[in-house]
């Protein structure tokens, strides 16, 4: 006589109760479907067009009152966003304008905004013809384009802190409130730097602010990117004024000094 040790039967309910055979195996219960998608979630995947054709299609009065409600809520938090966009390019600067353009530019307050938080002020010490700087000047070019509620500025290394060696250049200041938050010296030295690395450093110091809907560049892979960085270099007036910069950079300093020890020092001390 055969036994199939698997079936449910009494017999075998008894074999298992004394170790005589395993256990049955359980079966797995059957996964839940996925949840449908939250409305919210939705329409926001949905670009402004795209949410005006859904709301014209549409035939449940309920769903057409809370796509418009979507919408208008969109619109406020877009002309929020264009409010607080007050920069959008690189600003030159020459050193007499440090202490107007940077530090006490860094304590102004956005509109409305009740925390009080500043605004991040990214100082960028360049040098023509070194080839990590001029890279990294195509990078700030386009971060300044893509986070417009944050001020970027830029000086001739040389003439913001006098004896400024090559080898600490590229050089990134960063304010908030009055204070420097971080420096960032030598960028791109030790090895090619990519855009998206100085993007993360100066968000983990505060210096910009994520907008509240995702960049538009979010999903855009490097040669999207990189003509993003070509338009922005058009558009930047700095671009353009780099060489003038330069010279009117030249002025003795009267807001900023810094002492420089030796190539090993890691940081410079600033008396404002």
């Amino acid at each position: 006589m055969n036994i199939n040790y698997n079936e449910d039967t009494e017999f075998n309910d008894a074999l298992r109760k004394h170790g005589i055979i395993p256990q049955r195996e359980t079966t797995p219960p059957t996964p839940s479907p996925p949840g449908s998608p939250k409305l919210e979630d939705t329409l926001d995947d949905l670009g402004d067009d795209e949410l005006k054709a859904l709301e014209e299609d549409v035939n449940n009065e309920e769903m057409e009152r809370t796509i418009e409600a979507y919408r208008r809520q969109r619109a406020a938090e877009e002309r929020r966003e264009q409010k607080r966009a007050r920069f959008g390019s690189i600003i030159p600067i020459n050193r007499d304008e440090y202490t107007r353009e940077v530090t006490e530019a860094s304590k102004v307050d956005e509109e409305g905004d009740e925390e009080e938080s500043g605004t991040g002020v990214i100082c960028f010490l360049y040098k023509d013809g070194i080839p990590r700087s001029d890279r990294t000047f195509e990078h700030v070019r386009a971060l300044a384009t893509k986070y417009p509620r944050s001020k970027f500025v830029a000086i001739v290394g040389n003439k913001c802190i006098e004896n400024l060696p090559d080898t600490r250049i590229p050089m990134f200041i960063i304010y908030r409130k009055g204070e420097i938050r971080n420096q960032l010296l030598s960028w791109g030295s030790d090895k090619e730097r990519r855009m998206e690395e100085l993007e993360a450093l100066l968000i983990l110091c505060g210096a910009i602010d994520v907008p509240e809907r995702p960049p538009a560049n979010q999903n855009k892979n490097d040669s999207d990117i990189e003509d993003e960085e070509d338009e922005a270099r058009d558009r930047d007036p700095s671009s353009r004024m780099r060489s003038a910069a330069t010279s009117t950079n030249a002025r003795t300093p009267k807001n900023v000094r810094a002492s420089v020890k030796d190539d090993s020092d890691s940081e410079f001390e600033f008396d404002m």
